[in-house]
């Protein structure tokens, strides 16, 4: 991995996972925390997605997108672990 394509992803990290700690409100971990769970949220998304036959396009939106939701699906499960 070059550094042009590490600095791609943790940008995408980062947008995805702040997008994410909007959408699931009180869950906002911080600059690194956030690419974190964005990161994470785009490796789930990258096995989930094929299995549902999702495909939502190529190129940095759709990666944004997809990294979202898988986002968004981890902080749901980390909420679900925390009420437990």
């Amino acid at each position: 991995m070059g550094i042009e394509a590490l600095l791609i992803t943790l940008i995408i990290g980062a947008i995805a996972g702040w997008l994410a700690g909007l959408i699931v409100k009180g869950y906002g971990f911080g600059l690194l925390g956030n690419i974190v769970v964005g990161i994470v949220g785009a490796f789930i998304a990258s096995f989930l997605f094929p299995y549902a036959g999702l495909n939502l396009g190529g190129g940095i939106p759709g990666a944004i997108i997809s990294a979202t939701i898988g986002a968004v699906i981890l902080l749901f499960l980390i909420r679900l672990i925390k009420r437990a």
